[in-house]
C-alpha cells in the first residue's frame, strides 16, 4: 500500500476484527487491503485525492466511517442507498457530490473490483418496477448504467490517487 498518501483527520481507531464483523453483517467479506487501511484512517479524507473514472477526475472525498455515531457511517450510508444501488455495490467512500466509491461483488464475490457510482439519474429500483413497469433484472440492468469501474483492487484504487 502507498506510504505517501495522507490522511489528515481520521475517526477513532477501530479493529480489523469491527471492519470485518461489519462486513458479514452486511453479506460481504471486506478485502483486507481495505480492512487494513480502514484500520489506521477510518472516516478520513485523503491526499492526494483525484482519480479518474472514464477520462473524467473525480474526487475521494472520505473514507465512510465505522463510529456509529457518524452520519457517514458505512452501515447508515448503505442502507440509505441499498435501494438505489445496483445488487452487489457496497459503498466505502464519499465523493464532495454525493456520489459513491464502492466494492462491486457482481462478479468478484471474493475479490470486488471497485467503481463510482453517480447518483445523478439514479432511481429507487422499486420505483422503476412499480412506476415504469419494469421487471426486476431491467431495473438491476438501468441501475447499473450509473456504475463506473475505477480499478480492479482497493489497493490498486489507492494506486491511482494524484494531484
Amino acid at each position: 500500500m502507498r506510504n505517501d498518501l495522507t490522511w489528515p483527520v481520521p475517526d477513532g481507531t477501530v479493529s480489523a476484527e469491527y471492519i470485518i464483523g461489519v462486513g458479514k453483517q452486511m453479506g460481504y467479506i471486506f478485502p483486507s487491503d481495505y480492512v487494513e487501511c480502514a484500520v489506521h484512517n477510518n472516516g478520513s479524507a485523503v491526499l492526494p485525492y483525484n482519480f479518474e473514472v472514464n477520462e473524467t477526475t473525480r474526487v475521494f472525498g472520505t473514507l465512510l466511517s465505522y463510529d456509529e455515531d457518524s452520519s457517514e457511517n458505512i452501515v447508515k450510508v448503505y442502507r440509505d442507498y441499498v435501494s438505489s444501488l445496483p445488487k452487489g455495490l457496497v459503498p466505502f467512500g464519499f465523493d464532495p457530490a454525493g456520489n459513491l466509491i464502492c466494492f462491486d461483488y457482481k462478479d468478484n464475490d471474493d475479490n470486488p473490483i471497485v467503481v463510482f457510482w453517480e447518483h445523478e439519474n439514479a432511481w429507487e429500483k422499486g420505483k422503476l418496477i412499480q412506476e415504469e413497469g419494469l421487471t426486476e433484472e431491467q431495473a438491476e440492468e438501468r441501475a447499473r448504467e450509473n456504475v463506473f469501474y475505477v480499478a480492479a483492487t482497493f489497493t490498486e484504487f489507492l494506486d491511482k490517487l494524484h494531484d
